[in-house]
């Protein structure tokens, strides 16, 4: 008997509760992975996956291919959390660390020559660092470019556009972008001076947002005035 009322438990509970589940799946969401690259609009939910106990949804089986085989990196990023300790280079090819920058509130952007979106973004960057670059800020640039001509590339847009905040490139052999987990650029994250990542913004960017963030970490008594 105990074995025929676990058979009716199996048989006619679990599926009831399975179905529920399925009910609770929505038409549309946020897909977890689109969402790292700048989308931020409802999307037809394709596929789905549980993670933490928390249920996430794709917009293609794809996505959730992509996520089934990292999904901690898709996850909803915690702050503050520990910068990664990251080495780039100097467009004269000599060694560069976010540690040099400890003192300071960095504004650190991950950004490419090709990347258009990362293009269009990088004059509000020039202003708020001209704006803000004595009382504290300093915005790092760092170009994934690759290929034997890429600090040319580099160097020639600089010139071209003028910019004058730091500018690095990300050819070691362990990149930087892989380090902060970078699934999309423009990738900017706000660094405080105990190298702590405080707030991070990826894809389509809000500089109204990005500007009240970095004027509140400069006017607290925890970012030192220069």
């Amino acid at each position: 008997m105990r074995y025929f009322n676990l058979f009716l438990i199996l048989f006619f509970i679990a599926p009831a509760i399975l179905t529920a589940q399925q009910q609770e799946i929505p038409d549309k969401a946020f897909c977890a992975v689109c969402v790292l690259q700048g989308e931020n609009e409802l999307e037809k939910v394709k596929a789905h996956a549980e993670y933490g106990g928390k249920m996430y949804y794709f917009c293609s089986k794809n996505c959730k291919k992509e996520f089934d085989e990292d999904p901690v990196a898709f996850l909803p990023p915690t702050f503050p959390r520990p910068a990664p300790d990251i080495v780039f280079e100097t467009l004269d090819g000599n060694d560069a660390s976010l540690k040099d920058y400890s003192d300071m509130l960095v504004l650190l952007d991950f950004w490419a020559t090709w990347c258009k979106p990362c293009l269009k973004t990088m004059p509000d960057l020039q202003k708020l660092y001209d704006a803000y670059s004595d009382k504290g800020l300093v915005v790092v640039g760092i170009s994934i470019d690759e290929g034997d001509d890429s600090i040319k590339k580099i160097k020639k847009f600089i010139d071209k556009k003028n910019i004058s905040y730091p500018i690095f490139s990300d050819a070691k052999q362990m990149p930087a972008w892989h380090l902060f987990n970078v699934k999309a650029i423009p990738a900017l994250f706000l660094i405080d001076q105990n190298q702590q990542i405080v707030a991070q913004w990826i894809g389509n960017l809000d500089h109204e947002i990005i500007t009240a963030e970095v004027i509140e970490r400069l006017e607290s008594k925890e970012v030192p005035q220069k």
